[in-house]
């Protein structure tokens, strides 16, 4: 099952790093541009992103993160920073999964929500959340990316596996 997670850790490296170079070729003010979703631009669905995977990881580490205090607040409003941010988030992901002891996925993550509601849920559940979560709104940022004149690009997993696979 860790090797599951591992997999899946490096292809949502992936798969930003392949968004977020696409994005970077709109011109900064089209990256804020109002579109239909659930976080109403590019540049609202990548902070997010970025804040939803922080609280996650302070709560799987138990280190706060005072920073990540609102679901649809921006953390970085420049594309260039945005990015940084998403690259050293990816690679901290990547290295919580390759340290993350077997025996840990079956034990339960106590948590409240950001309401401050409590709940309980496996760390399985929580790290296939947590990548299924990305794949959601990076659909929709993708989507976004389709009403612009740069062509998004394939995300597909299988893409990444045969990629990695022929490296």
């Amino acid at each position: 099952m860790k090797s599951y997670f591992q997999t899946l850790a490096r292809y949502n490296r992936w798969a930003n790093r392949r968004l977020y170079g696409a994005i970077g070729e709109l011109p900064p003010a089209e990256i804020a541009v109002p579109r239909t979703g659930f976080f109403p631009s590019l540049l609202k669905t990548l902070n997010h992103l970025i804040v939803t995977d922080r609280i996650w990881l302070s709560r799987l580490t138990a280190t706060p993160d005072p920073e990540a205090r609102a679901l649809d607040q921006i953390i970085a409003a420049e594309f260039a920073d945005l990015s940084a941010r998403r690259a050293a988030l990816d690679d901290r992901i990547i290295g919580f999964v390759a340290d993350l002891p077997p025996a840990r996925l079956g034990e339960i993550l106590v948590y409240k929500t950001m309401a401050g509601a409590p709940y309980e849920t496996p760390v399985d559940m929580v790290l296939a959340h947590m990548f299924n979560h990305q794949t959601h709104h990076r659909g929709q940022a993708h989507g976004m990316l389709s009403g612009t004149t740069v062509a998004p690009p394939s995300l597909d997993m299988i893409v990444f596996l045969r990629e990695e696979s022929a490296a």
